[in-house]
């Protein structure tokens, strides 16, 4: 649609202006920095930092209402740069021009009602937001829209020259981070993996987008280590999300729900996996902002789910009074939610920061942390496909995080759940394989339930002497006798009647 077959009022909003005055600012001693120079902690006490808009005051200037109105309206232009995440580019960059956006097709995920089967088996009304269908098919790609069109942005201003963009990852970092690095020329990427750790299917991704990969003893966090360490002493550009501008993309995920539940949300309950800890940051944050715009008038519940083999978010959680709670990170087990296997996650800090705040604002608790089993994440993940979704092991997670909030009464009959499946089902398709064949390792503590096993079934009538093969095929009377007889076989297993 063009601009001026837009209403009058609606035009002069279309296309944004970048007004805003970003800074850096400290969760530790709240210093404030420009964002000139690439910064991932605080220079003066080592803190992680969150990005400010000191003009964000000028968002209110606009009402609500006629916010909801110009992101509708954006939804028909027909501009690459306001397709994606930068539809709501005055909440995420307002200093990037809009030559400077990345846009690979990221963003906009659709979120799919349950059939009212699994419905009716959950006892919940829910929805699955299909994270997978983004770019590189997972959530990441969001973040990573971000982070490197303000590398662009750098690139264009003179502030940067020639950029190695590198990330630790347990697979979809990696995939993200070197899908949208290799699309800027001058800049390159390497990707830090535990070494057999990621699924054959987010290995194949950074490879393919030309990263240097490099695998390593140990879990994420000690990938996680290691790059931390190249970022404080060599010239990088970090694409983990210890990198703020990773967690402003982020925040779209929760802009997307307000406006495709016509910014409704005074039920709705936001369910999603924790891992680094920046999704469920970047959530908070989104919803925030535009709870603070007018855009919602009510602060969405958010559930934050973590596997009992990695759970130190739901740890810390625990102790109900807040004086007494102290972060200790754990050492991991196997888990079939690889990307959530993380024991020191990154973000906790900006948690603990916007937990506070989240449920000040709502003037209650709004924040919620469950733990669930490996059992439940698997089972969780096929009842949900065979149900009609593409729920990654994440999926089931966030399904299993679901049931376990409501047997401890954190939502109630009118409450709608937003379920966030992080990443495509086919990249974690060993472990329904590992399921399917029985062969979990003990570790993972997962006995799979016969009514949800389903395998091949090969078919060959031990009457049949002859069968076609490769190079090898059948004709005449021999071929008709093949058909008859399989399809006869199959005919009994599946109880066909004739017509």
């Amino acid at each position: 649609m063009k601009p001026e077959d837009f209403p009058k009022e609606i035009r002069p909003y279309l296309q944004p202006f970048h007004q805003g005055r970003l800074i850096y600012r400290c969760l530790g001693c709240q210093a404030e920095f420009g964002i000139e120079k690439l910064a991932y902690v605080c220079p003066q006490c080592g803190q992680v930092l969150l990005i400010y808009d000191q003009n964000a005051a000028r968002l209110k200037d606009i009402s609500g209402e006629l916010w909801q109105r110009i992101f509708d309206y954006r939804r028909m232009l027909n501009l690459d740069a306001l397709k994606g995440i930068y539809r709501y580019h005055e909440f995420i960059g307002p200093v990037i021009p809009l030559e400077a956006v990345i846009y690979l097709g990221e963003g906009h995920t659709p979120i799919i009602e349950a059939n009212p089967s699994l419905q009716d088996k959950i006892g919940v009304r829910f929805y699955f937001k299909n994270d997978g269908q983004n770019p590189s098919a997972s959530f990441k790609d969001r973040g990573m829209a971000s982070a490197l069109s303000y590398i662009n942005f750098m690139l264009q201003k003179g502030y940067l020259s020639e950029v190695l963009a590198i990330c630790a990852s347990t697979g979809d970092t990696s995939a993200a981070a070197a899908l949208y690095a290799s699309y800027l020329p001058g800049v390159k990427s390497a990707v830090l993996l535990p070494h057999k750790k990621v699924t054959p299917q987010q290995l194949s991704q950074p490879l393919g987008s030309g990263a240097t990969v490099f695998e390593i003893p140990g879990v994420f966090d000690d990938c996680m280590k290691i790059v931390e360490a190249l970022s404080d002493n060599y010239n990088v550009a970090l694409l983990n999300s210890k990198n703020a501008w990773r967690i402003l993309g982020q925040e779209s995920y929760s802009y997307e729900i307000a406006q495709d539940l016509e910014y409704d949300l005074s039920h709705t309950v936001v369910v999603l996996p924790i891992g680094n800890a920046g999704n469920i940051t970047a959530v908070m944050s989104g919803f925030l902002k535009f709870y603070e715009a007018g855009i919602i008038d009510v602060l969405p519940k958010i559930v934050g789910v973590q596997s009992e083999h990695a759970n130190p978010v739901y740890r810390y959680y625990l102790e109900p009074d807040e004086a007494n709670r102290q972060f200790v990170p754990v050492t991991v087990k196997s888990s079939v939610a690889q990307a959530a296997m993380i024991g020191n996650p990154v973000s906790m800090p900006r948690v603990i920061h916007l937990v506070k705040r989240y449920n000040k604002l709502a003037g209650g608790p709004r924040t919620f942390f469950v733990e669930v089993s490996e059992q439940d994440i698997m089972d969780c993940e096929i009842l949900a496909n065979r149900n009609g979704h593409i729920a990654c092991t994440h999926g089931g997670e966030s399904l299993a995080g679901l049931m376990a909030a409501q047997k401890r009464g954190v939502f109630d009959s009118r409450d709608v759940a937003v379920l966030d499946s992080t990443a495509h089902a086919i990249k974690f398709a060993g472990f329904q394989e590992m399921y399917f064949g029985q062969q979990f390792p003990p570790d993972y503590n997962i006995s799979p339930k016969q009514d949800l096993i389903n395998t091949p079934v090969y078919v060959h009538p031990e009457d049949l002497d002859k069968v076609p093969a490769p190079g090898r095929p059948l004709d005449g009377k021999d071929l008709e006798r093949f058909v008859a007889r399989v399809a006869q076989e199959i005919a009994g297993m599946l109880g066909l009647k004739k017509v």
